[in-house]
């Protein structure tokens, strides 16, 4: 069952899918870096009343499932989960992360956002084409 929430006037259930690249897809993540990144993460995501639903990652890209309201400008909410994260994540572990970039860089300019759940798109079409039309 989707769970809707709902805001005054407004009934919700958004969910995305971020996919974050490190710069020229360096494979500079390890295992306790990508804990730390985590707990990050789900802090900065508390802070703008977002919900991370899950989170993993691999030692050159992260993914993260986010559940949010609508009022909220997803590239806005990106940018900065891109950039405080970064500057926390390259003060924390500037020894390692030195080895792989010479300028204070961590993440790629691009990311990947895309709308998540329920029904597949040609599901919805046909929902929206088969409503019962007025007669008149």
């Amino acid at each position: 069952m989707k769970q809707h929430k709902s805001h005054y006037h407004c009934v919700y259930n958004l969910k995305y899918h971020l996919v974050l690249v490190t710069k020229y897809r360096k494979k500079c993540f390890t295992k306790a870096m990508l804990v730390r990144l985590e707990e990050i993460l789900r802090t900065l995501c508390d802070k703008w009343e977002v919900e991370l639903v899950e989170f993993g990652g691999e030692s050159d890209h992260i993914h993260m499932m986010l559940d949010m309201h609508p009022n909220i400008m997803p590239s806005k909410l990106v940018n900065n989960l891109k950039t405080v994260s970064s500057r926390l994540m390259r003060k924390e572990f500037s020894e390692h992360l030195a080895k792989f970039y010479w300028k204070p860089v961590m993440w790629s300019r691009a990311y990947c956002l895309i709308s998540a759940g329920g029904a597949p798109i040609e599901v919805l079409k046909q929902y929206i084409q088969n409503q019962d039309q007025p007669k008149e």
